[in-house]
């Protein structure tokens, strides 16, 4: 009788460690046709290229944080003639000490919680970002990053789904967007 309710519950266990192996087996083919099957493989630090004008600039990839951020200067909101809030702001390309000067309509306010004091207002933009291979408009807090190491912050927010990121690497790979012809 003992024998008997062992090789019950044996085969009772059996059979459900086979169906949850089984739907483990299918949830991975589905996690894998709805994501890409290659993601580029970039370290914590790479180059990409800014706005139409592809400035190359030095971002830190932090998944640590949710929000992108960089560094401008010379920072001011105004309203436009179409009654629209704008930002204007000057960038400075870190290799060269090129600048230009953008002018992009407010997209909202951030409140940015800094780890010692109150939090800060920053203005947020969109800005078209190349980073690797991918192309994006991402939301970006423009605010004085001098006392920072690297210009660009980029965050979870732009790199969710893009690529994985390797602490362990450096400047992988190149800004290789392709430019667009101006129309």
């Amino acid at each position: 009788m003992a024998l008997n309710i062992w090789n019950r519950r044996w085969w009772w266990s059996h059979r459900v460690l086979r169906c949850a192996s089984a739907c483990l087996f299918v949830m991975v083919l589905l996690a894998r046709a709805a994501s890409p099957l290659k993601k580029e493989i970039l370290g914590w630090i790479e180059h990409v290229h800014v706005g139409r004008s592809r400035l190359e600039l030095t971002a830190k990839l932090d998944t640590g944080a949710d929000t992108s951020s960089l560094d401008a200067n010379k920072i001011r909101r105004f309203r436009g003639k179409d009654g629209r809030r704008w930002v204007e702001f000057l960038v400075v390309e870190d290799h060269t000490g090129r600048r230009v000067r953008f002018k992009k309509p407010l997209v909202r306010t951030a409140y940015i919680k800094e780890h010692k004091g109150p939090s800060q207002k920053r203005s947020v933009v969109l800005m078209e970002i190349c980073l690797g291979e991918y192309l994006q408009e991402v939301e970006v807090t423009v605010v004085d990053r001098s006392g920072f190491a690297y210009p660009v912050l980029l965050g979870r927010n732009a790199l969710e789904g893009l690529a994985v990121i390797d602490p362990a690497l450096t400047l992988t790979s190149k800004p290789r967007c392709p430019i667009e012809e101006k129309q």
